[in-house]
């Protein structure tokens, strides 16, 4: 029982530093944009960016500012209406780019952490799949904003302009509401990644996938539904639609790859 004991406390302790390192490079990255900003700078004709310190025209508060030109429609107006509404929103800007450019920390501390109970086979498939994880997160992040949330920002405040309203965004609205999107797309790309992993492991067989599409298809749209903030389906579809061809897509290179495999 003794020894039980320590093993779980010495599991513990592992995945405590591994937490601390992960919250240290996110809280590292963080502290720095809230800190710094980005001065441009002509070289050549190229324009490169230097950190200059000032917190209060940080570069969190850069990115939210480029998120609003970028995504809110142009008959609505992002205000705060409270004081400190835009710092906790450049907060949380910084905390989301903390975890993007520490990703390659974050699934290296994990796959450390549970590579002592991974079988041989596993561990080569979770060395592959790393890099390409933060693609697919990064790929993600980036189909997103560029076409689902300015989309469904815009499909959404039309109501109010078509009904003569002035509309008013609050800024921890708009930002909860971006960086939602984010992570759900971000994660949600990772799907060819664990389906892929799944079957490099052994736990099931490639003919998995094509069996259980159906409920496949249920599964991610309800996903969908869950996530996005209006009842007409069509936000949905922003969703549910990119998630079932990354499961279609991995469906295949799964079969194919099993197909290799069986004609060498």
């Amino acid at each position: 029982m003794s020894k039980e004991l320590d093993g779980i406390n010495q599991h513990l302790q592992e995945l405590r530093k591994r937490i601390v390192r992960i919250v240290l490079v996110i809280g590292g990255i963080s502290a720095f944009l809230l800190m710094v900003h980005a001065e441009p700078i002509q070289i050549n004709q190229f324009t490169l960016y230097y950190p200059t310190l000032e917190p209060t025209h940080n570069m969190a508060a850069q990115i939210t500012n480029h998120m609003r030109i970028n995504l809110v429609p142009e008959s609505v107006q992002l205000i705060q209406t409270a004081p400190g509404q835009a710092f906790f929103a450049q907060m949380y800007v910084a905390a989301l780019v903390g975890i993007v450019v520490g990703m390659p920390v974050i699934i290296k501390e994990l796959v450390g952490f549970i590579k002592p109970a991974l079988k041989e086979n596993e561990i080569n498939v979770s060395r592959s799949i790393s890099l390409p994880a933060l693609g697919l997160f990064i790929a993600g992040c980036v189909f997103s904003y560029n076409f689902v949330i300015p989309y469904m920002l815009d499909f959404l405040y039309k109501y109010g302009e078509g009904a003569g309203l002035v509309t008013f965004l609050n800024v921890m609205e708009f930002v909860t509401f971006v960086l939602q999107f984010l992570l759900a797309f971000g994660f949600s790309f990772q799907l060819p990644l664990v389906m892929y992993a799944v079957s490099a492991s052994g736990i099931v067989d490639a003919d998995f996938w094509r069996k259980n599409i159906r409920y496949a298809i249920v599964i991610i749209v309800i996903f969908g539904a869950v996530i996005t903030p209006d009842g007409t389906g069509v936000t949905m579809m922003f969703v549910a639609g990119p998630m079932i061809a990354l499961y279609a897509a991995g469906m295949i290179i799964i079969e194919r790859k099993d197909r290799k495999k069986l004609n060498t």
